[in-house]
């Protein structure tokens, strides 16, 4: 049989098969961060009629003679080229501006994605339309910190649910003392304000009475239910003959204070740099302390490296999780799973998990999606030539048949 029919026969196959794969790229134009294939072909084996030969005795060369025997499928790539970016509005939409993976957990295994549809389940856990749960860190046990050097796990974002409350711990004095004081005049009295670990306010006062030129003796008193009170710190503070605080000669005691009702007890930083002792009346105010009351998480906000930030009804601002992104060796190796998800393979390289913004990965944009990379222009054209080499093979299928025929009909 002619060796035309089998060529054309496998042009017919392989055209086919890249015309699937256009077809899929139309379908999935809308598909969220859809990323693009294209197919490429190579030719197969040639059968050598003739060898080549070299330039001998003042003959030149011949070049070998080789008839193709058709085409074959080479590749099927993935463009993981970015996708144009369309802001939603929804909180919990996100998108990678550059490279790398959200990861997604079913219960049992890691999978990747482009795709930042994710919610709220009821129990606060931040999942995509699978219900797969986004991967991060957390805070750790004393609230504070986000460990990323644990293994990521599971995003919790308890909303209405989740109280805090703060101790103080340190505190910041502002204001004046009156340089014009006699020494072992009247103190002057002070009250300000502490939180205790569960969040309960203690109403304490500081006293300053002048112990000299530029020396001033301080103690601070907290008062139980009966209006009893109890020195909880003391100390001196010294000024510069210009007034200012005297940071050579300072170093005061911290407050040790037990609020009781089962907080913890209570070592509390005083800072009286910003104090001055001048011809004016004294008055002096806590201009800071960090400790606050309970507040239950109202909102939140994710940032580009991935923090997410909650905000608390009692004004407190904290980070409570931060995202997890992968990068990959060789990301075109990745496996389609299907539901906008990858999984590795031998040759895309193990997954590189860490922070959004370094080693390579893209930042993040909450509030916006990722669409898909699709060309329809480029497509369009694909599939105009595609159909155009599918009918030419056809062509030559029906022209290899008259072929036959007419040797059929040398014998009659």
């Amino acid at each position: 049989m002619l060796r035309s029919l089998s060529s054309a026969i496998s042009g017919l196959r392989n055209h086919q098969t890249k015309l699937d794969v256009v077809g899929n790229n139309i379908a999935n134009v809308n598909t969220v961060a859809y990323k693009s294939q294209s197919a490429r072909f190579q030719d197969i084996f040639s059968q050598t009629l003739s060898g080549a030969t070299a330039p001998f005795g003042g003959r030149g060369g011949v070049n070998p003679m080789q008839v193709g025997l058709g085409m074959e499928l080479s590749s099927i790539n993935t463009n993981h080229s970015g996708g144009a970016i369309t802001g939603t509005g929804v909180e919990t939409d996100l998108a990678i501006e550059g490279n790398g993976f959200f990861v997604v957990n079913n219960g049992f295994q890691n999978y990747y994605t482009r795709d930042g549809s994710f919610t709220r389940d009821a129990t606060g856990i931040l999942v995509n339309a699978g219900g797969m749960k986004l991967m991060g860190w957390s805070v750790s046990g004393n609230g504070d910190e986000i460990d990323t050097t644990r293994p990521p796990g599971e995003i919790n974002i308890p909303l209405g649910e989740e109280m805090i409350a703060g101790a103080t711990s340190e505190i910041v004095f502002t204001g004046n003392l009156d340089s014009g004081a006699e020494a072992g005049s009247d103190p002057s009295s002070f009250p300000f304000y502490i939180y205790d670990s569960l969040g309960n306010r203690h109403e304490l006062t500081v006293e300053f009475t002048k112990s000299g030129d530029n020396e001033w003796d301080y103690e601070f008193y907290a008062y139980d239910e009966d209006g009893n009170s109890t020195e909880v710190g003391s100390g001196t503070v010294t000024f510069t003959e210009d007034g200012k605080y005297d940071f050579d000669s300072n170093d005061p005691d911290p407050i040790d204070y037990s609020p009781g009702n089962g907080a913890a007890d209570l070592e509390i930083t005083i800072d009286f740099s910003a104090l001055t002792q001048l011809a004016d009346p004294s008055s002096v105010i806590a201009k800071n302390q960090n400790g606050f009351a309970p507040g239950v998480l109202t909102t939140f906000n994710i940032g580009e490296t991935g923090v997410i930030t909650g905000t608390y009804s009692n004004g407190m601002v904290r980070e409570i999780a931060q995202i997890a992104l992968a990068s990959f060796a060789n990301p075109m190796g990745l496996v389609k799973m299907g539901s906008n998800l990858y999984d590795i393979s031998s040759n895309s390289g193990e997954a590189h998990i860490g922070l959004p913004g370094t080693e390579g990965r893209g930042m993040l944009q909450s509030r916006a999606l990722e669409m898909s990379n699709v060309d329809l222009a480029n497509e369009f054209t694909e599939m105009i030539t595609t159909s155009r080499a599918f009918q030419a093979n056809t062509r030559v299928i029906s022209t290899s048949d008259e072929v036959l025929v007419e040797l059929i009909n040398i014998k009659r």
